[in-house]
């Protein structure tokens, strides 16, 4: 047994992939979560499953040695925490606030008891500037005189593993691709880089932030955006990629991204590594077997078009740097008729308020309301530049 590793939020990734990857390394895993009858099951069973699912073959691996803890329980949650060798977070953005005076508190007070075991956090998350983040939401939430830098390592992450939406009433079992690669920070860690063997330790990590965002979540996302404006029945991003023509323009967008990668972090990525990188994606975009949804993968509007975000953080690095954008220009305003439904027939409905609101915008400040131009802080310069080159687009 390598030690306790403490996985605070117990979904989709934390169970099918962090908790997994952990667990299948020698560690006692203990989630922390909201969810009480899932609590209850990882208490009485003591495991689960999960199911990889790649090209109709489909492999179970048995989760063992796990249990779980509400996030309400402060005392649970303190000494879990006090315990642990290793932490790792996956709430999401948007649940953070929530966890950071409770996680703050427990972190408090593992160094009363252990001043001398500083606690590394793996923030498994897709957060841009992730580390930036969390910090600036915990630390004003502990003394003057905590040692901050010097007790709490913040690793960011890549998160690379896709993971379809699941059954909510099946709590023994997740299904996922079997791809297991977890890119670290290496340079996040205080104390030794723990001996798993799927962690990819990288620096400078920002560049594979980068490059998950803009190539991956954007490829992944284009998929979505460019299949439902040719079919709107067509519900699976495998599906989608069966049709070549589709297939070839979401790859070379995806280039486009890559050339735009290439030139920001040219020390790091050459274009032979990422071709082969994009090839790959693409081979798992097709895995049929694992359902994944145009629904699901082009959902959240108004997080995925933001200016600091999968299109958009891709057309500025580009525009600073006077590369061709055209294709992600494309691909970003085919989301602009993106009106898929969900399981339940219905659409997301932050998107259907997204997209009412948008309909009603002038076509000339669709792309200003569309990225949150207002809150980004550039120069309005600098958007009347990118707009004039989507207007051909919009008129």
């Amino acid at each position: 047994m390598n030690g306790q590793f403490v996985q605070w939020g117990g979904g989709n990734i934390g169970r099918s992939f962090i908790g997994q990857v952990f667990a299948a390394n020698g560690y006692r895993v203990i989630f922390i979560d909201i969810d009480q009858t899932l609590i209850k099951y990882l208490q009485n069973n003591g495991s689960y499953t999960v199911e990889t699912v790649f090209y109709g073959e489909t492999k179970e691996i048995d989760v063992r040695g796990v249990s779980a803890i509400n996030a309400n329980d402060s005392l649970a949650v303190s000494v879990a925490i006090t315990d642990a060798d290793i932490l790792g977070v996956s709430v999401g953005k948007n649940v953070w606030p929530h966890i950071a005076e409770p996680l703050a508190k427990a972190i408090s007070d593992r160094f009363a008891v252990r001043p001398d075991a500083p606690l590394d956090i793996i923030l498994a998350e897709n957060i841009h500037h992730g580390k930036q983040f969390v910090t600036d939401l915990l630390k004003p939430l502990f003394a003057p005189n905590f040692p901050f830098d010097s007790y709490i390592g913040l690793v960011e992450t890549s998160i690379g593993k896709m993971v379809p939406i699941q059954d909510s009433a099946s709590l023994s079992a997740l299904r996922a691709e079997p791809y297991d690669e977890l890119i670290v920070d290496r340079d996040g860690f205080i104390n030794r880089i723990p001996s798993v063997k799927q962690l990819h330790p990288v620096s400078p990590i920002c560049a594979y932030v980068d490059r998950k965002l803009f190539v991956h979540n954007m490829g992944h996302a284009c998929t979505a955006y460019l299949g439902f404006r040719k079919n709107k029945n067509t519900r699976l991003i495998a599906q989608v990629l069966a049709d070549s023509s589709i297939k070839e323009q979401v790859r070379l967008t995806m280039i486009q991204a890559m050339d735009i990668l290439v030139s920001m972090y040219p020390k790091v990525f050459d274009r032979s590594s990422l071709k082969t990188y994009i090839d790959d994606l693409l081979f798992r975009f097709c895995n049929y077997s694992l359902g994944d949804t145009v629904f699901r993968v082009g959902k959240d509007l108004a997080r995925k078009l933001r200016f600091d975000d999968r299109f958009f953080g891709g057309i500025l690095a580009a525009e600073e740097r006077g590369l061709d954008w055209s294709l992600l220009r494309e691909a970003y305003i085919s989301a602009f008729s993106f009106c898929c439904e969900g399981p339940d027939g219905k659409l997301y409905e932050p998107d259907r308020l997204f997209l009412n609101l948008l309909n009603e915008t002038k076509f000339e400040q669709k792309v200003y309301f569309a990225s949150c131009w207002e809150k980004s802080g550039l120069p309005l310069d600098l958007y009347e530049r990118i707009n004039v080159k989507f207007m051909p687009l919009l008129d």
